[in-house]
């Protein structure tokens, strides 16, 4: 018990840490992006400025989402509050949506609007943000699926779509840089190609968390394991049914498990209890666990 308990904070505190880490990382990167954005004459950086401050936001309410999915279970929510997190995660797609939207929207004005060429010093402002941007998206990525929180993971999607709008930009920049006069709105075509990666991006991070809120199963190497485990513990002899769960970052488990039976319905209880405990014991990340012990056809044949 008490090696769960400690997992399950260090994930939480993980967690949190992490999106502190956004929060500071998308607040600087705004503020660059936007002021080589208007004295660089680049919309493409400032369509990316304009992503990088909804991803402040965005941040924001994954740690809002944290911090509400983790409280314990009470009277009115036994499973705990954990679906918060893929409700806070629609929201986080509907800032991604609203920030392409803008994007779009921009760039096609500009496109058919006059405007000066972007500056070359823009691209060397670009790079190290590329650069950067990439190994956000690696360390929250990595702790997102470390702590199997689907908001993070949507984070650090934030993190990777900036990175390819950022790469656009360069793209864009250095294509009207290099044409010249009357190829400036290449810098636009690249920030409109960029929106529409972002809404690529929004159905990936959408569709998860959809399945979380459906409870729908996609854990087939954890069942593998359930099981496994299951079968060290004494009086298991197999397992049937096993349905899962997620909400925030805890599975709950329904499991069907075999016993001989010939046993007392008191014995068949007590490893029940052996095998819920073992179960939590070896794998952390479960929350609930309901067993249902079935009697083994081949005793009661024999009987």
């Amino acid at each position: 018990m008490t090696k769960r308990i400690e997992t399950r904070r260090t994930n939480e505190q993980a967690a949190i840490r992490t999106t502190y880490f956004s929060i500071i990382g998308n607040a600087g990167l705004a503020v660059i992006k936007g002021i080589a954005g208007v004295f660089g004459n680049s919309y493409a950086l400032i369509a990316d400025a304009i992503e990088s401050t909804t991803d402040i936001f965005s941040s924001f309410l994954v740690l809002f989402g944290l911090k509400y999915a983790n409280r314990p279970a009470d009277k009115n929510h036994p499973y705990g509050h954990g679906k918060a997190e893929p409700l806070i995660t629609f929201l986080v797609v509907g800032f991604l949506i609203t920030s392409a939207t803008i994007i779009a929207y921009e760039s096609i004005k500009n496109i058919g609007t006059p405007h000066h060429l972007p500056k070359l010093w823009t691209l060397f402002v670009l790079g190290p943000i590329i650069v950067w941007k990439e190994i956000s998206y690696r360390v929250v990525i990595k702790r997102g699926n470390e702590t199997n929180s689907s908001s993070l993971k949507a984070d650090a999607w934030h993190h990777r779509s900036d990175a390819i709008t950022s790469i656009a930009a360069f793209i864009g920049i250095s294509v009207a840089l290099i044409l010249g006069k009357g190829y400036e709105s290449a810098d636009d075509w690249a920030a409109l190609f960029a929106s529409g990666f972002i809404y690529y991006n929004s159905y990936l991070i959408f569709r998860p968390a959809l399945g979380e809120v459906m409870d729908e199963h996609s854990f087939d190497d954890l069942v593998e394991e359930i099981r496994k485990v299951s079968l060290t513990v004494t009086g298991i002899i197999s397992t049937e049914k096993c349905f899962i769960r997620k909400s925030g970052m805890q599975y709950h488990v329904d499991l069907h498990a075999t016993v001989d039976a010939g046993i007392t319905v008191q014995h068949g209880h007590n490893i029940a209890h052996k095998l819920k405990d073992c179960l939590r014991e070896q794998i952390p990340q479960l929350g609930h666990v309901l067993i249902h012990i079935e009697p083994n056809q081949e005793s009661q044949e024999v009987l």
